[in-house]
């Protein structure tokens, strides 16, 4: 048995999954005096948000951004010593270009001033040339109503989005260019699909909160960099036994308190469990009696996202992004930094609810995108293309639709020294970097507490 300076017994917990949520409650856990154990059936930690090689390039499998308000995100990007590599905005300024008006091409922007709520976004309203001034009004009302909502109230879990919106005045062009322009993107769901607390909880947060809380952020190398190799990094350091390419098959109780954790023909006995892998297999691994109702993890439902790749001879984009309306094109990024590119210029295209797009054919996916950057980006019509390729999430987030609120577990679970952690969990946001690094401070936190460790959480503290 082996035990601690101060002579008490060295707890052991295994973490199931090595995601953001994963490799959080790992640290955690062994900041907390733990000794861990980081389980991964993957041969690389991240989780769905990770790089790959593509011939010269490393390639991201989707762009990732976070916000200011993410203050967990940005603790785990302190804690892993990565903060310079993914720096935020300055101010809030969104390029939004819309191709679909009859007047033509037109640029506009959402940012922000340094004035205070809801001062600081009224001016950029005011500004916006894709609403009219009539609809640029109602929005003002509609977050003001917004602003009144109470987070806490269980009703708006019940409630879509969309029809919250039209009791207060937004009209479909409305919805289209500004809060769908925001909500695909942060809750990989159409306003008619969301839930109203999930969509409330965005909106509030990131706009109405404080006025640098939607300022934007996103990793400059690839992601790789940060979520693996710096992560793991971070791990050695604080002594987590990391197991990739390593498989877990049961969760079992031991007769005389703990568990027993079985990969790939070996048992790890252990005090504390986390699992932090998706749903489905969480789900599969929860041993009888964890939960009261655990059929509510497989209601849960996904949401597909598709990433396209477009690698041209020269550069057609002088913005690091944009947003873009009157087009299937949702969010462009300049990746040509970052992937390492020598020559010309790399875009990735962040297509949130792609239901209609993620089993498309390569072919049939080139034949319609490429026109529509061609729309939008003149530069990219005398351009050669010199490599075209997709990458498809078909689970990447969970789908935030009315009623999800009621499936998602706490960390805690019935079984004594079991936890639960995953962006899909009760974290009160929706399926976001932010939302998995706080699950996995909370099962963290929670275990410590089980285990009678003294902890601080790193949230409470900075605030």
């Amino acid at each position: 048995m082996r035990s601690t300076e101060d002579g008490t017994r060295a707890h052991h917990a295994v973490v199931v999954g090595a995601g953001l949520a994963g490799i959080t409650a790992a640290l955690q856990l062994a900041d907390g005096g733990v000794r861990v154990t980081l389980v991964e059936g993957r041969p690389r930690l991240g989780g769905l948000a990770f790089s790959f090689r593509r011939g010269d390039l490393v390639v991201d499998n989707g762009q990732h951004v976070y916000l200011r308000c993410c203050t967990a995100y940005r603790w785990f990007l302190d804690r892993v010593d990565g903060a310079a590599l993914a720096p935020l905005q300055d101010r809030l300024d969104v390029p939004v270009l819309d191709v679909g008006s009859a007047r033509g091409p037109r640029l506009g922007r959402i940012r922000r001033n340094a004035w205070p709520v809801p001062l600081h976004l009224a001016a950029g309203l005011a500004a916006y040339p894709h609403l009219s001034l009539a609809e640029r009004a109602s929005v003002g009302r509609a977050a003001l109503a917004l602003k009144r909502l109470d987070l806490a109230d269980p009703a708006l879990d019940d409630t879509d989005f969309a029809s919250w919106l039209g009791r207060h005045g937004q009209s479909a062009r409305t919805i289209e260019a500004l809060w769908d322009l925001v909500g695909v993107a942060t809750l990989n769901a159409t306003a008619p699909r969301a839930s109203l607390g999930l969509a409330a909880m965005v909106f509030k947060t990131g706009l109405l909160s404080e006025p640098g809380a939607a300022d934007i952020g996103w990793a400059r190398v690839p992601l790789g960099d940060l979520h693996d190799t710096l992560a793991r990094r971070a791990l050695d350091a604080a002594g987590v036994r990391t197991e990739l390419r390593t498989r877990v098959g049961s969760v079992t109780r031991a007769p005389g308190g703990g568990w027993h954790v079985g990969v790939d023909g070996e048992r790890l006995d252990a005090d504390t469990v986390v699992l932090a892998a998706p749903q489905r297999e969480t789900h599969d691994l929860l041993p009888e009696g964890a939960l009261e109702h655990p059929g509510r993890l497989l209601e849960i439902g996904t949401a597909p996202i598709l990433n396209v790749h477009v690698v041209y001879d020269r550069p057609v984009l002088r913005r690091p992004f944009f947003a873009a309306l009157g087009t299937p094109v949702q969010w462009v990024f300049d990746r040509t930094d970052a992937s390492g590119l020598k020559e010309g210029q790399y875009l990735a295209l962040s297509q949130s609810v792609a239901d209609d797009d993620i089993d498309a054919p390569v072919s049939e996916l080139r034949a319609r995108y490429l026109p529509e950057l061609e729309r939008l980006l003149p530069a990219a019509r005398g351009a050669e293309v010199r490599d075209f390729f997709v990458t498809r999430e078909r689970t990447a987030t969970f789908a935030p639709t009315p009623g999800v609120g009621r499936l998602r577990p706490a960390a805690r679970t019935r079984a004594p020294g079991l936890f639960l952690a995953g962006a899909w969990t009760a974290t009160g946001w929706p399926a976001t970097m932010e939302g998995a690094v706080r699950s996995g401070l909370s099962a963290a936190g929670a275990a410590l507490s089980a285990l009678g460790r003294r902890h601080e959480h790193p949230l409470e503290e900075a605030a």
